[in-house]
Order: C-alpha cells, then sequence, then structure tokens
C-alpha cells in the first residue's frame, strides 16, 4: 500500500519512520517533509495548504491513505473534501477540528457536558478584557482563541504580565485573527500530562501517557514554545487515572460532539493538568502531539498503518494495540532565538554519530539540505528520541546523543523528564 503523510516536522517525521516498519506499507510519500524524512520517504514539492493539487496526486498516485500531521489542514477543512471524494484519510472534519481551531468552542463544549476545566471568560474588547484581568489579579492564564503554533497561550504570574500578553494578543496582533477573541481563564495548580487516543468515533483505544515541556528555558522559565522536550510514560498518569481520564475526559468528548451532530475520527489528545489526582482539561489537539508523538510512537509495539486504516474504516474494536514496556525519552534542539527570531542555513553534524547510539533516534523538525550539508531551517530542529528500560536510562541515552551533535546556537533544556526521575526515585 501507499501512504502519504502531510506535514514536515518532528512527529510527521516519527508517523513516516513508524509507518516505514509496517510490513504492509510499500512506498510513503511526505509533503513538504524535511531532509531526516527524506531518507525515507519520497518528498514531494506540492503546497500542502493546496488541497486540490494534493488530492489529485492521491488520485494519479492511487494513494490507500493520507495521514495529516499538523492542525492547519485540519481546521480548513481537507477532511472533508477527501472524504467526499472517497478517498481514505486519517484526521477529523473541520467542524470536529474546532475542538483545536476555537478555544472557546472547545470551553464552551466542556463547560456544557461537564468535561472538567479551568473556569474562563471569553472577550472580543480588549478594554473588557483589561478590566478583568485587573478585577481577578495573578497568576492568570490568557488564550488566543485560534491556532497559534502552540504559541497562543500565556501564563501570567503578575497582573503586569497579563496586560503584556493582553497587548501582543489583541492590539499588536501577533497571532493575527486568530486573537479575535481572548479567552481568560483562571490558572490551575499541579502537573501537566498529555493524554493521547485512537478513535474511530464509536471506539476510543488509549495510546501510553506523555508529559511534554512547553518552556524554552529549564525549570520551566521563560516564553512558551512548540515543545522542547517529552518522555513516556509520564508517572503522574496511573491506571487508576487513566481510567478517570478516559471515562471523564475523552469518551465524554467524544459523546458530546456526537450530541451536536459531529462524529470525531482520528487522534485526540488531552492536555491536562492532574491537581490533587484529578483531571483538568487544558486544551485539546486534534492531531499526533509534538515532540510528544517521538517518544509515544518510539514505543508502539503495534503496525502504525494497521491501527490508522482501522480508525478511518471504522473497525477499531477488531484489532488490539499493544505497546512497549520501556520508557521513552526526546531533548528538542533548537535554533538560536526560538521562539522568537531564530537563525537558519547553519550546518548541522554529529546526526550519524548519534543515531549509532544504542536505542537512539534523531527526529529531524526544521532541518533542509544545502549543496551536500543538512543545515537548519526551523526553529525546532532536531528531536532527539531514546528508548531505556528505565526513564533514567532513556535520559541518559538522549542526553548522550545530545553531545553528538552540533550547530550554530543550537539550544536545549537539560532538564528534561527530571520530575519523572524525581517519582521515580520517590518510589
Amino acid at each position: 500500500m501507499k501512504v502519504l503523510v502531510i506535514g514536515g516536522g518532528g512527529r510527521e517525521h516519527a508517523i513516516v519512520w513508524k509507518l516505514s516498519q509496517s510490513k504492509s506499507v510499500d512506498k510513503i510519500y511526505c509533503c513538504p517533509g524535511n531532509a531526516g524524512i527524506a531518507d525515507i520517504a519520497e518528498c514531494i514539492d506540492v503546497n500542502q495548504d493546496d488541497f486540490r493539487s494534493l488530492l489529485d496526486f492521491v488520485k494519479y498516485e492511487w494513494i490507500d491513505l493520507t495521514i495529516v500531521g499538523p492542525e492547519a489542514p485540519l481546521s480548513k477543512g481537507i477532511v472533508d473534501l477527501f472524504e467526499k471524494e472517497g478517498r481514505r484519510i486519517l484526521g477529523p472534519t473541520k467542524a470536529a477540528a474546532r475542538l483545536e481551531s476555537s478555544k472557546v468552542f472547545s470551553k464552551d463544549l466542556m463547560r456544557s457536558h461537564g468535561i472538567p476545566t479551568a473556569d474562563y471568560r471569553v472577550f472580543t474588547s480588549y478594554l473588557h478584557a483589561e478590566e478583568y484581568v485587573k478585577f481577578k489579579g495573578a497568576p492568570i492564564v490568557l488564550k488566543a482563541d485560534g491556532l497559534a503554533a502552540g504559541k497562543g497561550v500565556f501564563v501570567a504570574a503578575s497582573v503586569d504580565e497579563a496586560m503584556d500578553a493582553l497587548r501582543q494578543i489583541m492590539k499588536d496582533r501577533v497571532f493575527g485573527e486568530a486573537g479575535d477573541r481572548v479567552l481568560i481563564e483562571d490558572c490551575l495548580r499541579g502537573e501537566e500530562a498529555s493524554f493521547m487516543a485512537f478513535t474511530d468515533g464509536q471506539t476510543i483505544v488509549p495510546m501510553v501517557s506523555s508529559q511534554d515541556h512547553k518552556r524554552i528555558f529549564d525549570n520551566d522559565q521563560g516564553p512558551n514554545t512548540g515543545g522542547m522536550g517529552a518522555y513516556s510514560p509520564a508517572p503522574v498518569i496511573t491506571e487508576e487515572l487513566q481510567a478517570v481520564v478516559m471515562e471523564r475526559v475523552m469518551k465524554q468528548t467524544i459523546r458530546a460532539l456526537k450530541s451536536e451532530g459531529i462524529t470525531y475520527k482520528g487522534i485526540l489528545y488531552a492536555g491536562l493538568m492532574i491537581d490533587k489526582g484529578k483531571p483538568y482539561v487544558l486544551e485539546f489537539n486534534c492531531r499526533f502531539g509534538d515532540p510528544e508523538t517521538q517518544p509515544v510512537l518510539s514505543r508502539l509495539e503495534s503496525d502504525l498503518m494497521e491501527v490508522a486504516m482501522a480508525v478511518t474504516d471504522e473497525k477499531l474494536s477488531e484489532i488490539r494495540v499493544e505497546w512497549k514496556k520501556d520508557p521513552s525519552v526526546c531533548v528538542v534542539l533548537s535554533s538560536e532565538g526560538y521562539p522568537g527570531k531564530y537563525r537558519k542555513g547553519d550546518a548541522i553534524t554529529g546526526i550519524d554519530a548519534a543515531n549509532r547510539l544504542e536505542g537512539v533516534h534523531v527526529f529531524h523538525a526544521g532541518t533542509a539540505f544545502k549543496d551536500t550539508d543538512t543545515v537548519t531551517s526551523g526553529g525546532r530542529v532536531l528531536g532527539v528520541t531514546a528508548t531505556g528500560s528505565t526513564i533514567a536510562a532513556a535520559r541518559k541515552r538522549a542526553y548522550e546523543a545530545v553531545e553528538k551533535i552540533h550547530f550554530r546556537g543550537m539550544h536545549y533544556r537539560k532538564d528534561i523528564a527530571d520530575r519523572a526521575l524525581q517519582r521515580e526515585s520517590e518510589k
């Protein structure tokens, strides 16, 4: 069978890498791909926002399945177009993807259907939002309503920080139309975790848990990013808590959407805050998380193509999804300046040496070819991912691999999975 993967980041590299292990997959295409993906898939030069050209390519090449990596094509209705033309594609429809593309829609749905989340207010007026911030005080959370590449959320520790975030969203318009509405919500305390699941609209199969590291600097300091590292499993998600998350969050969300006339198929991602053993939803994503996908798919024992086909064909109840016991840790290497204006075009060395280490795989996120060199081309450049018998062992391997890699201005956090190590030592 032939597969097309849409996207060009670390998440898509992990998806392509896992698909390449499937006995049923003969050919993988990726649009646009990156320097790492090009080693195992054919990268095609088609604009990923040009849905009609992508559909024509799928028809011409007789592609059996398309997998959508990033959120933007989902929010713009690529699944609706492909399904209308009878083409198999993994992802939710435009209506279902509003769960991610509109934080206001998501929060209103949760409030209406009893899905645990923080209290909130929505504003279209800067002045009214400003008054509310002054009234509520800090800490407080401000979110641009629309898609903002994972950077439209501000956790303000002071009123001044909140005012600055408000100005960025509503006055400076740094996120464009995504900032037409701002959502201001209570700041939850606890430990964050990522919970992803496969669903065909009826059956929901959980993936192994994971935990992301959003801030750019160690000890969760500095601005939010798309994610600076992740590990799996997240010890905070116990078996008992997973059962609660599945019932009160995942299943209830699918039921809530169905009551609104929306069938959700694809990947459902819940960003959670665990406070005193209880889960609260921070946000929903409608696709694989990035960088959580790298450690999670590293632990997938089952055939990803088989799982994806079962989701699209609504036969998920007929298969069993198996996972490896060994934990996995991913450390993201970013360009100088990220998440602001960052450097590009710097030569990268040491990737092959890192990949030769046992249990290590380096996923490309923002890379390209320049003559014979692999160079930086994005804010997040590589996701150095390792498995091991324990989180400590996986973490040690990941950082040993990081030491092999070099490019000008390379930045990475040194505390990925530290919280998990602390939990392991407490056992």
